[in-house]
């Protein structure tokens, strides 16, 4: 029983400390300004990740797409998720080139990239950064630890605190998705 009390404790200990930096609601709101904007000049945001950040990308895009809350119109949103084209392209190309090639494909001028890696550092998640800066998109990206190279590569960044393992930060990423999802809502 305590090894899974200290687990919500733990949690509990992130989420109090991204909480109390009130710099991580002002990145939440430009990056929800920033697919705003996308989406109304008829745009999509497109979303990558590997293990459980591939499923946050697709529970955000599903979101969207769907719907979070309320009733409203489709929200374009693409999560790049599709098993046929990840293991065409890591046997063709390499898995560092999952991401990329369906960019190259698919993403256009003032599409968003939502990108996430909780270390910061997946190769895949930074080559796709390379094709949508080519193409002149956007980039969201959602980190832990240091924030990694992938900071560097975003117009916002939203990081999860520093924490020992990678679940601490996908629990702060789900939390930042839903909030996100909602400020989308609210003002698309």
């Amino acid at each position: 029983m305590d090894s899974i009390k200290k687990d919500f404790l733990e949690a509990q200990h992130i989420l109090e400390q991204f909480i109390s930096d009130d710099q991580n609601f002002q990145h939440i709101k430009l990056a929800g300004d920033i697919i705003i904007r996308s989406i109304q000049s008829g745009n999509k945001v497109i979303s990558c990740g590997n293990g459980g950040s591939m499923s946050d990308a697709m529970h955000f895009a599903e979101e969207l797409t769907g719907r979070f809350r309320d009733n409203r119109p489709a929200i374009a949103a693409i999560s790049i998720s599709d098993p046929t084209h990840i293991s065409c392209t890591a046997n063709d190309f390499g898995y560092d080139y999952i991401f990329s090639r369906y960019l190259e494909a698919v993403g256009q001028e003032r599409d968003v990239l939502f990108a996430i890696s909780t270390s910061g550092n997946s190769k895949n998640v930074l080559e796709a950064c390379k094709v949508a800066r080519q193409k002149g998109m956007k980039i969201i990206g959602l980190t832990g630890k240091s924030g990694g190279k992938l900071a560097e590569q975003c117009d916002v960044e939203i990081r999860a605190p520093q924490s020992d393992y990678a679940d601490r930060a996908q629990e702060i990423h789900i939390k930042i998705i839903h909030s996100l999802i909602h400020y989308i809502e609210e003002n698309l």
